[in-house]
C-alpha cells in the first residue's frame, strides 16, 4: 500500500525469481538491498513509485523485521 496500490505477493515473488533471485533464501540484508534497488524498478513496470518517507520506512521496517516473532495475523489465525 505504500506504493498506492495493492501488489499481489505473488507477482513480486515471479518478478525476482525472473531475475535470478531466489525470494524463499533472502536474508534481511539482501532483502534490504532489494528493496533500495530491485523493487523500485518493479514499482516502475507497474507504474508506481514509493515517496522517499514511504521509501524510508520500508527499510527501516524490512531491516528490523524479525521472522522468528510471529506477526499479529500469526498469532490471531494460529498460521506459525
Amino acid at each position: 500500500m505504500a506504493a498506492g496500490a495493492r501488489i499481489p505477493r505473488y507477482d513480486l515473488w515471479l518478478w525476482i525469481h525472473s531475475h535470478g533471485g531466489d525470494p524463499e533464501a533472502m536474508t534481511t540484508r539482501t532483502t534490504v538491498a532489494f528493496c533500495d534497488g530491485p523493487l523500485l524498478r518493479f514499482l516502475a513496470e507497474r507504474d508506481l513509485q514509493l515517496s522517499p518517507r514511504a521509501r524510508r520506512r520500508l527499510l527501516r521496517a524490512v531491516g528490523r523485521y524479525n521472522p522468528d516473532v510471529p506477526s499479529p495475523e500469526e498469532l490471531l489465525f494460529g498460521t506459525q
